[in-house]
Parts: structure tokens; sequence; C-alpha cells
């Protein structure tokens, strides 16, 4: 976003027009729109603008629910916002800890500030990106707990705020204002990585970080959690000081519509799963599970086995009822190939196919095309590996 366009937003004329258009539909007719409202006098740069926001408040509706409606956004800060479930997580750690005062430290759009100020958190914001933090100030303008400032805060001083909450931008503009690069490298996170380690460690503190940050990255003196919404894997949060859970090295936690659900490890890496042979189910664990390496755990708890040391399945003779992953009962199981397999579904009547697939170097949507498949059953075709073998399972979803 251009400090132009913020110009125009920063009107009573286009807040009313955006409240009038609402979320602009994926299949809405903009070229209509928009000449309609050229045609009712708006100017070309406040109809762009507007429209604008409209597209980005669809898609922000997913993150911030009915708080969309008084928020505006931009490309890049929708993309790095906490949804307001993972937030509201977040301003709880501080508020179990007996927390009165958090520093936002890169709030962004302003989401985890929402959170705090709502349960009465008396909140300093900073943002080092001016227009964003224009943004902030207006989306969290009902909050009289809550200042917005811009700032860089490595030249803050730190020690001057009860606890900390740090979310490094790990995107790189393209210098147009909009679209961003993802960066992978914890070196390269804005601002640096291990700075950022360092100033946590002084206080109850908490980073959050994209859910593929490297393992070998995590601070062992964190208390590491791997967050699911609605089967998203959605971050990775580190927790220190009095915000860090006793005897609490890794958590996995699945949130959906049953309620919070967690598993948790007081060792940084788990002892191995026992393996076995492919039984009667076949069970496909959260992303929050595999990626926190606590699918060992979730096996011994859910009295299941893995079918090969390197491939995140789990198999039982039992149904299984477990928040923590999704279950499978097996039809049918033989070794993949491509030619056997089509003539297999075709004489089987089935035509609507899930494709699920790990340890197998395939891309579900070229199968699909290849396996042709005209009949009215509706499947699911586990693609994995054993061993060394690449085996193919017919099943049904639980």
């Amino acid at each position: 976003m251009q400090r132009s366009e913020l110009f125009q937003l920063f009107t009573p004329e286009a807040l009313a027009l955006l409240g009038s258009i609402g979320d602009l539909d994926a299949k809405a007719d903009v070229v209509k729109l928009v000449s309609a409202l050229r045609a009712e006098g708006y100017a070309p740069g406040l109809v762009a603008a507007v429209l604008t926001q409209a597209k980005l408040r669809r898609r922000a509706r997913k993150k911030f629910g009915d708080f969309t409606d008084g928020m505006l956004f931009t490309e890049d800060g929708l993309e790095q916002a906490s949804r307001l479930q993972a937030a509201a997580l977040h301003a709880g750690r501080f508020r179990g800890a007996g927390i009165k005062q958090v520093a936002d430290l890169g709030c962004g759009l302003g989401a985890e500030s929402m959170a705090m100020g709502a349960i009465e958190l008396n909140v300093r914001a900073f943002e080092i990106d001016e227009i964003t933090a224009a943004l902030a100030v207006f989306n969290l303008g009902a909050f009289d707990n809550v200042e917005v400032e811009q700032a860089d805060i490595t030249t803050l001083d730190l020690s001057k705020f009860e606890a900390l909450f740090f979310d490094p931008a790990r995107r790189e503009l393209d210098g147009k204002g909009e679209r961003a690069a993802r960066k992978f490298d914890p070196s390269q996170f804005s601002p640096n990585f291990d700075w950022v380690l360092e100033q946590a460690r002084t206080k109850p503190s908490g980073i959050k970080l994209g859910p593929g940050h490297p393992h070998e990255a995590i601070a062992q003196d964190a208390e590491a959690q791997w967050l699911s919404i609605d089967g998203d894997l959605v971050e990775l949060a580190l927790w220190f000081g009095e915000v860090k859970r006793p005897k609490v090295a890794r958590a996995a936690t699945v949130v959906n519509s049953t309620g919070r659900h967690e598993i948790v490890s007081d060792v940084f890496e788990s002892e191995s799963a026992e393996v076995g042979a492919i039984k009667n189910f076949i069970y496909e664990p959260d992303n929050a599970v595999v990626r926190s390496h606590l699918i060992a755990d979730l096996a011994r708890q859910v009295d299941a086995t893995l079918i090969s040391k390197e491939i995140a399945y789990l198999t039982s003779d039992s149904e299984i009822d477990s928040p923590m992953m999704r279950g499978f009962r097996v039809i049918d199981e033989m070794a993949f190939d491509r030619k056997k397999l089509k003539a297999y579904l075709r004489d089987r009547n089935i035509g609507t196919l899930e494709i699920k697939k790990r340890g197998v170097d395939v891309v579900p949507e070229q199968l699909r095309k290849e396996l042709n498949l005209k009949g009215e059953i509706a499947a699911t075709l586990i693609l994995t590996r054993v061993g060394d073998d690449h085996r193919a399972l017919l099943a049904e979803a639980l």
C-alpha cells in the first residue's frame, strides 16, 4: 500500500463506501462495479483503494471474524497476522501468569494487541513500517489500554516493560509495498532472530514464528508450541520465563470445533515409537503433532504403531477416536502401480477420490487426471512408503 492510498482510505467517504460494499466476492464483476462507482462520482483513486480493502476483508474474515468489519489491511500484513483464536491463546498466556503490561514488538496490523487489550492487559505496540503502524492505530482505536507507536524495536529500552511479545518479520517486500517473499533463514528475520532470543530470555516473553521454523534453531530453554486451528498448522510459538509452562519442552496444540486439545513432552526429542505392519485402521496425525515430532508420544498414548520409522502414519487394529488425528478404515492394500491402480478403481466404480500421500513422489492432482475416474463411489487413496516399498491403500474416512 502506498501513502496516497492510505490517505484515500482515512476519510469518512471511503469508510462509508467500504461499509456499503462489504466483502468483495471473488466472483464479483469488478469492472462493472468500478464503472458504477465512477458513474456515481467517486474518484478513481478512492475506488481502487476501497475495492482493494473489500477484497482483503473477504480474505481476512477467516482470521478476524466479525472484527474484520472495523479493520483495514495490507496484503503482507494480512498474510503474517495471527488468527484471533491464536492471538487469544497468546494473550491468555500473559494473563495466566499474572502479567499486567506487555510490549507487542512488531505488532503488524494489531491482532495480538487486540486480543491482549480485550482482556484488559495494558499494551504498548510498536511497528517499524509507517503504513502498517497507521493501520494498527486505526484497527486498535477502540482500546484505551493499547498505545501504538512507529518505532524500530531494536532502539527501544525493553527493560521498562513487564513482558514482551515478538513477531519478527519473516517476509521482505518486493519494493512496491504489497507482495512479499518469505524468509526461511532465521538470521534474515527482522529483527535478527539471535537478537530476539537474547531479549526474550530477559523476562516473560513469547516469540511467534512460522510453523516450519527449523528444529535446530529452536532454543531448548524455551517451551516450543506448535498450533493447529481447524486443520491448518498456523504457527510455532516459543515461550520464556513465567509464561513458559513447567516441565513442558514441546507441545502440539489442536483447536477445532470440539475445543482445545494438546500433547506435551518434557524433553526436546522423544524416543521412537514401535513400528508395525499396516492393520485395519490407519491414522493421519494433525500437522501440529507431525511438526513437533510428537508422533511417538501420540502413538503410545493411543496404543498405535508407526507403519514406517520415517513416515507419519499410525496404524491399529482398533478404531480410535482422537482429535489429534484423522482415521481411515483400510479396505484394501496393494503395491503402488499406476496402471493396475487405474484398472482397480475402474472395476470398483470409484469416481471421487481423495488422494493422500507421504513418502511417495506423487502430485495428487496429476495422478487424479491419469486415473481418469468415472465411477459413482467416493473413496480415499493413501499412498505411502513402507520400508523400501511404495504401497497404495484404498480406505474410507471414519
